[in-house]
C-alpha cells in the first residue's frame, strides 16, 4: 500500500486525486511542508513525498507519472505519439498554469513579508490570461477530456490549478476552460481525495 504525506491545501491533493481515480489503497499523513514527519522522508521538506516500497518519491508530477505508468491508467504508454503530446500538454500546464499560481502565492504568503511583492500579481494575473489562450488550441473539440475521450494526469494536474486559480482571485476567461474545470471539479475521486 502506498503512503502520501502532505495535506490537501498543497499540491497533494493531486496525488491524491489520481490515488482515487486509479482506485488504490493508500495511506495520508496529512502534514503540512516543513513538519518533522516530511523532513524525515524529504530533507527539502517539501511535499507531495509518496513512499512506494519503502522508498520515498518526491514532486507531484513524478508522482502522478510513477503512478500512471505503474498501473497502466490515466496516460498514454510510454514511447508513443500520444505520449508525447500529453507529455508536452503536462509540460506546458506545469509551467504556465502552475509556476505563475506559485509565483502569485510566494508574493502573498510564502515568502517573509520583507521579500513579497504585491504588485507582481496583476502581471501574473495577465500572464495567466494569455496561458489559457494559449491552452485553447491544444484542447480537444471532440471529448471531454484535454487529449479527446482519453483522461490523463494532465487532466487532473490542470484542473487543480484551475481550484488554485480560483482560490487566489485569477480568472478563468474562457467558458471552455471554466467548463472543463467545473466536469473535473465535480468528479467523485476528486470529492473523495479533496475530503482526506
Amino acid at each position: 500500500m502506498y503512503k502520501v504525506i502532505g495535506n490537501t491545501r498543497t499540491r497533494t491533493l493531486r496525488v491524491l486525486w489520481t490515488l482515487e481515480e486509479l482506485g488504490l489503497e493508500y495511506e495520508h499523513v496529512s502534514a503540512p511542508p516543513r513538519d518533522p514527519s516530511v523532513i524525515a522522508v524529504n530533507p527539502a521538506g517539501k511535499v507531495p513525498v509518496l513512499i512506494a516500497e519503502g522508498v520515498p518519491i518526491t514532486d507531484s508530477l513524478a508522482i502522478m507519472t510513477y503512478l500512471a505508468d505503474r498501473h497502466t491508467a490515466l496516460t498514454f504508454a510510454p514511447g508513443t505519439i500520444d505520449r508525447a503530446h500529453q507529455d508536452a500538454l503536462t509540460h506546458f500546464i506545469n509551467e504556465e498554469f502552475d509556476q505563475i499560481l506559485w509565483m502569485a502565492a510566494r508574493h502573498s504568503f510564502v515568502l517573509p513579508e520583507e521579500h513579497r511583492l504585491p504588485a507582481i500579481k496583476d502581471s501574473l494575473k495577465w500572464e495567466f490570461e494569455q496561458s489559457q489562450q494559449r491552452l485553447l488550441p491544444r484542447m480537444s473539440e471532440t471529448g471531454p477530456f484535454l487529449m479527446g475521450d482519453t483522461m490523463t494526469i494532465a487532466d487532473i494536474l490542470l484542473a487543480h490549478c484551475l481550484r488554485w486559480a480560483a482560490n487566489a482571485k485569477f480568472p478563468i476567461v474562457d467558458d471552455r476552460i471554466h467548463a472543463f474545470g467545473a466536469m473535473m471539479l465535480d468528479r467523485q475521486a476528486y470529492k473523495k481525495a479533496a475530503a482526506a
